[in-house]
């Protein structure tokens, strides 16, 4: 089982994490406010992806350090011909090591020249001149490459400059078996609903020359909807449609200080509790509403949300085996579960 589930009509309690793990409904999450509409982990009111497109240098010296330096994850979307990918590729495979996401932005990064302000779209890189049998088969070849940098099958994609009109029609329907979501289109940067995403059309926000100020207010709407930002930054403190890294630290800085409030995650993890919610929904029972959900993201146990209970002797029914809190008896395992294990020894707790 990936994920414990609290489900309850009105309330649950943030039950103890023991030798098995159990959930009950007999308190309230937070006293103070109800379960939000959608569920995010960890009782988060919301959920922010920082992605940042196009595979720039900047990227790796303004914003790969800010993000480690707070601890949050993000999604580079790498456009495979792109000089820093290949000058730089030691770099890009570390950040993935570090738990960032590479996500696929095509080989050769065609938009399309119709339109305006497109005079710099270049005529052997022009959506609009590109099959849409081509697209398909670039695509999938850059899922091929960048699994050679990061060792990763699963993936997401994002559609330069948001188009996805090739010759011959829209190119993503034949990518959807392919990706866990896809960034196109035109939409509303924070929806007012969970239930109003299309995994394989989600909008983004593509700030330029935005203040942290600003920033921080989109994602203070996403909380007071109890929905998501999907931000797509470009050069930070540098390269084009730049945002400053004083801006971009600011944001990082806040999403650090409230991360029981904000969930900030690469975009695949997002987009993956996303399509749990729905088949959990699609399987709930009439009347039952899901009140809380943990789904291990991280890679240790939330201990803000579990607590681990230690004792022996018997602890007030004739218990033989002692409770402890060593380490290697919980732990989290592949991002998706929380493994308790027994061990057989000494009746003595650690």
């Amino acid at each position: 089982m990936h994920h414990f589930l609290a489900l309850c009509a009105r309330r649950v309690s943030r039950s103890t994490l023991l030798a098995a793990v159990f959930v009950t409904c007999a308190a309230s999450v937070h006293a103070a406010a109800p379960a939000p509409a959608f569920a995010w982990p960890g009782g988060a009111r919301a959920a922010v992806s920082l992605a940042y497109d196009d595979a720039l240098d900047s990227q790796l010296d303004n914003a790969l350090p800010a993000l480690d330096r707070h601890g949050i994850k993000g999604t580079f979307y790498l456009q495979l011909s792109s000089p820093p990918v290949a000058a730089r590729l030691p770099a890009w495979r570390v950040a993935a090591v570090r738990g960032h996401e590479l996500g696929n932005h095509s080989l050769f990064h065609q938009c399309s020249s119709k339109g305006p302000d497109r005079g710099w779209v270049a005529a052997h890189r022009d959506l609009a001149t590109t099959s849409r049998a081509q697209m398909v088969d670039q695509v999938l070849l850059a899922n091929t490459m960048l699994e050679a940098i990061d060792g990763r099958r699963e993936r997401t994609y994002t559609a330069p400059c948001g188009d996805v009109q090739a010759l011959g029609g829209d190119y993503l329907p034949a990518l959807h078996p392919a990706f866990v979501a896809i960034k196109a289109g035109n939409g509303p940067g924070v929806p007012a609903s969970m239930a109003a995403v299309d995994p394989y059309q989600v909008a983004s926000v593509g700030p330029v020359g935005a203040s942290g100020a600003e920033l921080i207010a989109l994602v203070e709407q996403a909380v007071a909807r109890g929905t998501m930002v999907a931000f797509t930054f470009h050069g930070i403190g540098g390269d084009h449609l730049s945002v400053s890294s004083q801006a971009h630290e600011e944001l990082v800085r806040y999403l650090a200080a409230h991360r029981d409030v904000v969930w900030t995650d690469t975009f695949i993890n997002i987009m993956q509790h996303l399509r749990q919610q729905v088949t959990q929904a699609q399987a709930r029972p009439p009347g039952w509403t899901l009140a809380w959900s943990d789904e291990f993201s991280g890679a240790t146990l939330d201990r803000t949300i579990w607590t681990l209970e230690t004792g022996g002797h018997g602890w007030g029914n004739n218990e033989m085996q002692f409770y402890t809190a060593r380490p290697e008896n919980v732990r989290v395992e592949d991002a998706t579960k929380a493994r308790i294990t027994r061990r057989r020894g000494s009746r003595q707790p650690a």
